[in-house]
């Protein structure tokens, strides 16, 4: 089956599959991690901040609650060996997918800093022990434990001694405390946590739910943000072929789920707009951002080193930066235009920065800067 795609489908689409639609929000964070299969999280804030442009009627104090109280999803690494917030049922086949090869991709650095497969194994263990006497621990506090007894963490030594206990399944980030994230064991966080090994069934599944979550896409795009091999994300899309339809686009050659070539959004759909925040997926789940925002304004959203900016999203095109800068006694959201706006996104704007203000329980101004 093939057909053809605009741009503006294409954005749609994104927009639509990922809950950035306005019609598709929903009254839940836990939800929206389980339909997003993962959400990228190397920055607590901005990971908050993704989640309300995907709900409605929630606070950033539900989303903590459903982290950890109702333990509803987790924050760990995953997909590419990055920070990520995962449905607790999905800890264990992302981990089994993800997670070896997201540590044998980290090989140099473990030479680099003198962190050998002995000290690892030694680290594992003593993190485990550590944790289930004296858990949860702020890294700090982990890392002064792990140091007298031996273990090396000077540096950027602790970050890849826990990230590399995450990715083996031992541990997670724990409750926050006083603005720092602990340490947990996974199974003491998740009583039901249980290992998994990698099985291409396995595979295919995470590709049709990748596709219900992001499509249009490629198998490239599929790669590029679980972190597996290109032939691994080729033989994926292979196995579900016959519940896709492949359609050109601006973009290339991309796939649909046949279920959401019904559901193509019209062409004079409501407008839509989203504060996005730095690292959101909407953002960096593609091989090629090309789809939104122009040649000329890229360096706007990926300035480079990694840095994905917060971006402004009008019916899925960036078109301005923003931050929030938040004060003692006042906070505010200021918009840089890329370019003059269209008469139409202001309004657009402050409400979008009212619903915000809802999410974060505080007032936020909203200040246009001129292009």
């Amino acid at each position: 089956m093939n057909s053809d795609l605009s741009l503006a489908q294409v954005r749609r689409l994104r927009l639509q599959n990922q809950r950035l639609a306005d019609d598709t929000r929903i009254a839940s964070a836990a939800s929206v991690i389980r339909d997003l299969c993962a959400l990228q999280s190397q920055e607590w804030t901005s990971a908050q901040l993704a989640i309300a442009a995907r709900t409605k009627g929630i606070t950033h104090d539900d989303v903590r609650r459903a982290r950890e109280v109702d333990r509803s999803f987790v924050l760990t690494w995953s997909l590419r060996g990055t920070l990520h917030l995962v449905a607790a049922e999905d800890i264990a086949p992302q981990l089994a997918l993800c997670g070896e090869r997201a540590i044998s991709g980290t090989n140099r650095r473990y030479r680099q800093l003198g962190l050998s497969e002995i000290i690892r194994a030694n680290a594992l263990d003593l993190i485990g022990e550590i944790l289930a006497k004296d858990g949860p621990l702020i890294r700090a506090e982990l890392a002064e434990k792990l140091g007298a007894r031996g273990i090396p963490v000077a540096g950027q030594a602790i970050h890849h001694l826990v990230r590399y206990a995450a990715l083996r399944g031992l541990i997670c980030f724990g409750p926050e405390r006083e603005g720092d994230l602990t340490y947990v064991l996974l199974s003491e966080w998740l009583p039901n946590y249980k290992a998994r090994e990698a099985v291409d069934e396995t595979l295919s599944i995470f590709a049709r739910l990748y596709l219900n979550a992001y499509g249009p896409a490629s198998s490239a795009d599929f790669a590029r943000w679980t972190g597996i091999s290109a032939k691994r994300a080729d033989a994926a899309f292979a196995a579900i072929a016959g519940d896709c339809a492949v359609c050109e686009s601006p973009v290339g050659a991309v796939s649909l789920l046949k279920q959401q070539i019904q559901h193509l959004p019209a062409s004079e759909a409501a407008p839509n707009l989203r504060f996005l925040p730095r690292y959101d997926n909407y953002l960096l789940v593609y091989e090629s951002r090309d789809f939104m925002v122009d040649a000329v304004y890229a360096k706007r959203v990926h300035p480079g080193g990694g840095l994905i900016r917060a971006c402004v999203i009008a019916d899925g095109e960036a078109v301005a930066n923003w931050k929030l800068e938040q004060r003692r006694k006042a906070a505010r959201i200021v918009v840089s235009p890329f370019q003059a706006l269209d008469k139409s996104l202001p309004p657009l704007m402050e409400a979008e920065a009212a619903r915000l203000s809802l999410f974060l329980q505080r007032n936020l101004e909203l200040r246009i800067e001129e292009a």
